[in-house]
């Protein structure tokens, strides 16, 4: 693949992986809602990004700096919103997010230094979305859950899949692949909801109807 076409699949893939968490950040906001949104993927959202500031820091790598700054600033954001709406037992999940991908890449930085354990972070952008998935597959409403989101995550997964693919790179084409595999779980369990909601508002208004004290009815 023409190398000016991967350096625009990367700028592309970065800035869809700071533009999806816009979406839901506003959509917590309008709704008031945060069923269905796991507190553990904004805890890992948090701590892989702050990994890979310092990351970018220390390997002299200015260019992930400003999507890396900005999504770990709009996680937070999500942070609050959750722990707001949630309460003190938000907390818990928030923090087990932050603790298992904030210390998984401290065994590599020791082992083999930042370029170890930017590939651990690599790696664990496949799992980062997985307890999201769980979260929505236990939610009946999942109203808090932004499809936009979790479509632009799609996008941006699909693009490392075919990055890793053009650059013979498996960390890229594993983690990209379970970047598909959890947001196209996520889609079908929002459009499965949505199915079910339009069928239970059917049901409601194309259900019997009583009759009123003027004999019609009602």
């Amino acid at each position: 693949m023409d190398p000016v076409l991967l350096t625009a699949l990367v700028v592309v893939a970065n800035v869809m992986g700071v533009g999806m968490i816009v979406p839901q950040v506003a959509r917590i906001h309008r709704l008031r809602s945060a069923d269905g949104v796991s507190g553990v993927w904004i805890g890992v959202g948090i701590a892989m990004n702050t990994w890979w500031t310092i990351y970018g820091l220390a390997e002299s790598l200015p260019g992930i700096l400003p999507v890396s700054v900005l999504a770990a600033a709009l996680y937070l954001v999500m942070a609050r919103q959750f722990i707001s709406l949630v309460g003190r037992p938000g907390w818990r999940p928030l923090v087990v997010g932050m603790l298992v991908v904030g210390v998984a890449p401290l065994p590599a930085l020791a082992l083999g230094g930042f370029t170890a354990a930017g590939l651990v972070v690599g790696l664990a952008y496949g799992l980062q979305f997985f307890p999201a998935v769980v979260s929505a597959m236990r939610s009946r409403d999942c109203r808090g859950v932004s499809p936009l989101t979790w479509s632009m995550a799609l996008v941006e997964a699909a693009i490392w899949v075919t990055y890793g693919l053009a650059s013979d790179d498996r960390a890229l084409l594993i983690g990209g692949s379970g970047g598909c595999l959890a947001s196209g779980l996520i889609l079908c369990r929002l459009a499965r909801v949505r199915l079910r909601h339009d069928g239970q508002l059917a049901a409601d208004t194309t259900g019997p109807h009583v009759i009123d004290g003027t004999g019609s009815f009602g």
